[in-house]
């Protein structure tokens, strides 16, 4: 893989900038700077879950490479062997699936058929349900030493992307107590081991040295959990840090342009609304709320044009949406708002979200609604959110996570169980959209149905996608083989080196 080029210094930093730098990485660990061949991570957000492969911190053990899946997904989205070697089909219901030999976890006990399907019923089980799991019935049997067969209640065209989710990677036995809790801290299979955490601050992680591939060329990863943007992008430019994620769009201007790395991610920004009580419920005032924004304006104004406008929910990242999309209006006429008051949130991990709140009640109340924001940690508002809280949500939201199908995205998110359906969606016609794409065979006609699906939920304002983002990395010229991957699966691999 190509190197990715150094974000070089684009003048010196204030006293307070210094300040804050240094504030944000007092937590590293000691071993940062003890080997020369260990490389420095600067990441947005801190674990939300210590780092329980039940929640959004799943892509961080996926990130460091400790923690794998039986499947992988290759850049076109196809299934590769990871844990698993090998799957074949046995009708349309059952799959069987042969592990991998000699594969141990990081405590030193050895990967068998009973170890994986261990791990997938406790994922199965776990509180609240997985979304890659939502609204799926499977059961998993050990039917050999190092074979698994998988059997769904009904025919699941996606089964195999299901098991590439970091959120069902392999973990140890010893990672599941008897309470429901889960580890991962030395308990995974990946070429690094994460050897220590420091809550909110650090983790420290070495090379495991009986890893069954090739051994990591890099010692270990130290990563620091940095959610000021500017401390960031301050942080690779002066060389503190090897690699950083996610560098705000407000920061690229303060860098030469030709060392900003870009890509296109299947993630885009959308307002929730709540179709179940409150304003939106009224169709015709989620039609006056979708008339009411100015996209280009916030693309512009907040994104610096780093961000593509929203014409869907589904982005340039999949390139097959272009051709297939067909323009909807709404399906119902815009009501007048005439003062009606509704409520804004939005997180602050993404700096950029906030900001976009500001605009959004702009426009909002340009339009006669009266909105009041309300803006916390995303720690602090999730529950609240998903309880169906607010009348709009604004939220940055991976659209093929999951499976890189989008189907499990729709499903979570705007179907009637769905496990992440903020603006608690329940409409017969998108329930039946959905269900078509998701019991269509991959190819063509799934991608079909997918636009068919989307287009129903655009026509009904069920929510109001504004913008797709980009993915910004800033690594140093010492480092190669950081993987920029728009699903935010991959970026230090046992490839990864430092000179």
């Amino acid at each position: 893989m190509p190197r990715t080029r150094h974000l070089l210094a684009a003048g010196a930093l204030t006293m307070g900038a210094a300040l804050t730098l240094t504030g944000c990485f007092a937590g590293e660990a000691p071993s940062a700077q003890a080997s020369s061949n260990r490389i420095s991570l600067a990441m947005l957000a801190a674990p939300m879950a210590n780092l329980s492969p039940y929640s959004e911190d799943a892509f961080k053990l996926s990130r460091w490479s400790a923690a794998e899946t039986l499947i992988v997904l290759n850049a076109n989205g196809d299934p590769e062997p990871k844990l698993a070697t090998e799957w074949k089909k046995d009708g349309d219901l059952k799959w069987i699936l042969t592990l991998r030999e000699g594969v141990k976890f990081h405590d030193g006990t050895a990967l068998t058929a009973e170890t994986v399907v261990n791990s997938l019923k406790r994922a199965q089980n776990a509180s609240p349900k997985l979304r890659v799991l939502s609204g799926v019935d499977v059961q998993f049997e050990a039917t050999g030493a190092l074979e698994v067969t998988i059997t769904s209640a009904a025919p699941d065209p996606l089964l195999l992307q299901r098991l590439t989710a970091p959120q069902l990677a392999i973990l140890a036995p010893a990672a599941y107590g008897a309470d429901g809790s889960v580890t991962s801290v030395g308990m995974g299979t990946g070429p690094f081991k994460i050897v220590s955490t420091n809550g909110s601050s650090s983790a420290t992680l070495d090379r495991f040295e009986d890893y069954w591939g090739e051994k990591a060329k890099l010692a270990g990863i130290d990563v620091s959990y940095v959610p000021d943007g500017a401390a960031r992008a301050a942080a690779v430019r002066t060389g503190t840090t090897d690699v950083v994620e996610a560098v705000p769009v407000s920061q690229v201007s303060l860098l030469p342009q030709e060392v900003v790395n870009e890509v296109p991610m299947p993630r885009t920004s959308t307002l929730y609304l709540n179709n179940k009580k409150g304003a939106f419920a009224d169709p015709a005032l989620r039609s006056a709320a979708r008339a009411a924004l100015k996209k280009a304006d916030i693309v512009q104004n907040v994104y610096e044009s780093r961000a593509d406008e929203a014409k869907g929910l589904l982005g340039p990242a999949l390139k097959w949406t272009a051709d297939l999309r067909k323009d909807v209006g709404s399906a119902a006429r815009p009501a007048n708002p005439a003062g009606q008051k509704i409520t804004l949130a939005t997180y602050t991990a993404r700096p950029e979200l906030p900001e976009a709140v500001v605009l959004l009640e702009q426009q909002l109340e340009a339009a006669g609604f009266v909105v009041e924001q309300d803006v916390r940690e995303y720690a602090n508002i999730e529950k609240d959110m998903l309880a169906g809280a607010f009348d709009m949500v604004l939220v940055s939201r991976s659209t093929v996570q999951e499976t890189a199908d989008p189907v499990s995205y729709f499903t979570s998110d705007f179907s009637c169980k769905g496990a992440y359906n903020i603006g608690q969606v329940c409409d017969p016609e998108i329930e039946e959209a959905i269900r078509e794409a998701a019991t269509t065979e991959l190819g063509d006609k799934r991608r079909e149905a997918v636009m068919a699906a989307e287009a129903i939920i655009l026509k009904k304002d069920a929510a109001l996608p504004l913008l797709h983002e980009r993915v910004i990395l800033g690594t140093s010229t010492k480092v190669s083989g950081v993987v920029q991957d728009p699903r935010e699966r991959t970026l230090i691999t046992a490839e990864t080196t430092k000179e």
